[in-house]
């Protein structure tokens, strides 16, 4: 079982920034390929960003150059870093992980983008 822990969420302003942080509970993070989604209210869940155990990134085409998804194995996180952020980026942010038929995720985050 791992257990994941996302952080970083609150409100801010369009064109503002945030970071989200997700700590993982697993002594071999290394092998899960990580990844962001998001839900606004009335949507579905989709995929923000993912990045494998070798680092290969992949964006939904609505966030690309905008958010950068990066992971740190020795401290088990993973990051989303949002910049450029639109009121149609609001949305609870949820933390994935991945690998062979094994599946976690976090509580997930608010993140509001409103003035």
């Amino acid at each position: 079982q791992v257990q994941l822990v996302e952080s970083g969420g609150g409100l801010v302003q369009p064109g503002g920034s945030l970071r989200l942080s997700c700590a993982a509970s697993t002594n071999i993070f290394s092998i899960y390929a990580m990844a962001w989604y998001r839900q606004a209210p009335g949507k579905q869940r989709e995929l923000v960003a993912r990045i494998t155990n070798g680092r290969t990134t992949t964006y939904a085409d609505s966030v690309k150059g905008r958010f950068t998804i990066s992971r740190d194995n020795a401290k088990k996180m993973v990051y989303l870093q949002m910049n450029s952020l639109k009121p149609e980026d609001t949305a609870v942010y949820y933390c994935n992980a991945a690998a062979a038929s094994f599946e976690y995720w976090g509580q997930g985050t608010q993140v509001t983008v409103s003035s």
